[in-house]
This record gives C-alpha cells, sequence and structure tokens, in this order.
C-alpha cells in the first residue's frame, strides 16, 4: 500500500509558518529584539541618540500593548502569553499576522494536496492560529526562563550596591546596566519611572503582574514593606536572593524528575487525534462504510468527550505544583 505524503506537506507547512513568522519578527525589529542576542535593548536605544523619556515609553507601550487588549476577539487567545514575551508586534499585527499565515497555509494546501475544501478550510485557520501560539508561547517560555536564571544575580547586585551605600534607585539603575536582557530593560524602565517621580514600590508590583512571576512578588512585597515600617533593606534582600536561588535549584531538579511523566501524558493525550488526522489524511475513505451507521454521530461525540476527559486528566496528573 503507498503511503500518502500529505501528513509530511502539513508538517512541512506548520514548520513553514514558524519560521516565516520568526523571519517578519527579525526583519521588521531587527536582532536587537531577540532573545538571542547578548544586546541590552533599552541602552542600545539611548546609545543611538534617543531621548531617555522616548526610550521609555516606547519599551512601556510594547511591554503593556497586549494585556490592554485582552478584549480583542481571537486575539485573547494569545494575549497573556504575547504579553509575558513583551513582542513588539501590535496585537493588530498579530492578528494580521494570524490571517496572513492562514491563508498562506490553505493556499500550500491547495497546491500541494488533494484534500477537500472543508478540509483546508479547516487546517489552514488551525495552522495559523496553532503556529503563532506556538511562537509565541515559545518566546514566553524562554524569555520568563532567562528571567528567572537571571533575577538572583540581580537581587545580589543590588544588595552589594546597598552596602557601599547606594540608594535603591541607584542600586536599580545599576543592575539595568550591569545584566543583560530581558531583566536588564525590565529594570531600566523602573529605574526610568523613579525618575520622573514613581514609586519603586508600585513599579516593582506592576512588573510582577505584567511578567507573572512569584519570585519578583517577592521582591515587591520585600521593597514595599521596608519602606512602610524601615530596617535592613540589604539584609532583607540578601536572604530573598538566597531564598530565589533556592527555588530555582528546586524547580530545575522537580522538572528533571517529572519530564517523562509530562512528555507521556502528551504523547498519551496527542496520540488519538494525531491517529484520526493521519487516518483520514492517509485513507480519506476509511470511515465510508459506518458513516450511515445510527450509532457514528452518538460514538463520534462519544470518543469526542473521552478524549477531553483524557486531556484535562492528564494535565491535572502531570502538572506537578511546588
Amino acid at each position: 500500500m503507498a503511503i500518502s505524503a500529505e501528513p509530511i506537506i502539513y508538517g512541512l507547512i506548520f514548520v513553514g509558518v514558524l519560521v516565516l513568522v520568526e523571519g517578519l519578527y527579525l526583519t521588521l525589529f531587527g536582532r536587537s529584539i531577540s532573545l538571542n542576542s547578548r544586546v541590552n535593548r533599552r541602552l542600545e536605544l539611548l546609545q543611538k541618540g534617543s531621548k531617555r523619556s522616548d526610550v521609555m515609553d516606547k519599551l512601556r507601550k510594547e511591554m503593556n500593548q497586549h494585556g490592554r487588549s485582552m478584549g480583542i476577539p481571537l486575539y485573547s487567545i494569545l494575549a497573556t502569553k504575547a504579553q509575558k514575551a513583551a513582542l513588539a508586534f501590535s496585537p493588530g499585527q498579530l492578528i494580521l499576522i494570524i490571517a496572513g499565515v492562514s491563508v498562506l497555509a490553505f493556499l500550500g494546501l491547495t497546491f500541494a494536496t488533494e484534500s477537500a475544501l472543508a478540509v483546508r478550510a479547516a487546517l489552514a485557520p488551525m495552522m495559523g492560529i496553532g503556529g503563532v501560539y506556538f511562537w509565541v508561547n515559545s518566546k514566553a517560555k524562554k524569555r520568563i526562563s532567562m528571567i528567572e536564571e537571571q533575577l538572583p544575580d540581580a537581587v545580589e547586585l543590588m544588595v552589594r550596591s546597598l552596602r557601599v551605600g547606594h540608594p535603591f534607585a541607584s542600586a536599580v539603575q545599576i543592575v539595568s546596566k550591569e545584566i543583560k536582557d530581558p531583566l536588564a530593560s525590565e529594570f531600566g524602565i523602573i529605574a526610568d519611572e523613579c525618575a520622573y517621580g514613581r514609586d519603586v514600590g508600585d513599579a516593582l508590583k506592576d512588573m510582577a503582574e505584567r511578567i507573572g512571576l512569584q519570585d519578583l512578588r517577592f521582591l515587591a512585597v520585600a521593597v514595599t514593606i521596608q519602606q512602610q515600617s524601615g530596617g535592613n533593606l540589604a539584609e532583607i534582600l540578601a536572604g530573598l536572593a538566597q531564598v530565589i536561588r533556592a527555588r530555582f535549584r528546586l524547580f530545575r531538579r522537580v522538572k528533571a524528575i517529572t519530564a517523562e511523566a509530562q512528555w507521556s501524558g502528551k504523547f498519551l493525550s496527542s496520540f488519538p487525534v494525531v491517529a484520526l488526522i493521519v487516518i483520514n489524511v492517509g485513507k480519506p475513505d476509511y470511515y465510508d462504510e459506518v458513516l450511515d451507521h445510527p450509532y457514528f454521530i452518538p460514538a463520534c461525540i462519544f470518543v469526542a468527550v473521552f478524549l477531553t476527559l483524557n486531556l484535562v486528566v492528564m494535565r491535572i496528573l502531570t502538572d506537578i505544583k511546588v
């Protein structure tokens, strides 16, 4: 029996979607915005001659634009991840990219496969939305992972600055210059906001909520309490740095221990869906003999319900809280 090449074509089109979005991102905004770059983007913009206030407004707009667009239909699926990834794409641009890559995926399916129109019309938006979501999610995960790794060193640098006599605002400014992105630009925004009169505790709280990282919330709470009740901030932050570093090591250990269970859950959850797609693409007439059976539609609903329950249960079993 000849093996159909259509599943391979579908996979290549999906990969092409990811490459296209990444290429557009780097072409429009340059390598400096890529997480693969070791450049402090805020300092780079300042060195090009931009005003400090203009750089602050530009970076704040990029970091907050997705959080303000949660109510946009379709885009709300990506809003949380896009905000954590701090994408320079605006919500409107991202929606246009989803529509564009969906159209390209439809054209690719039309010329490269013999699938029915209904199948192409269903798969093309799924590839567009799924591909962009996968890309945004990978950006968000990479950025959050880098922030988690940088944060203990940043807090310890603030501790050393405080111990030699610098005020906390100056310690934040030093961190924004000495460490790398993505955390450098985040602390740079805080330093600029404090220079224009904003309370540093409020700025830290906003950053913690935008990024959604618990360790940053600890930092914001520690600074706020010290401002209200006093105390040795250097000692408080030194203890916090030890806690953050210990939590980071624990999370890495748990991640390594549970990796097998998580991948098993992903495989067991995705295998039935993948098998169904492969069967329908490789042999479209596979279910023709039972389509008219009175139990066919109820059986499909029954299977769909249990597949959904399988996804929920496997998610619960593999989502280990620390």
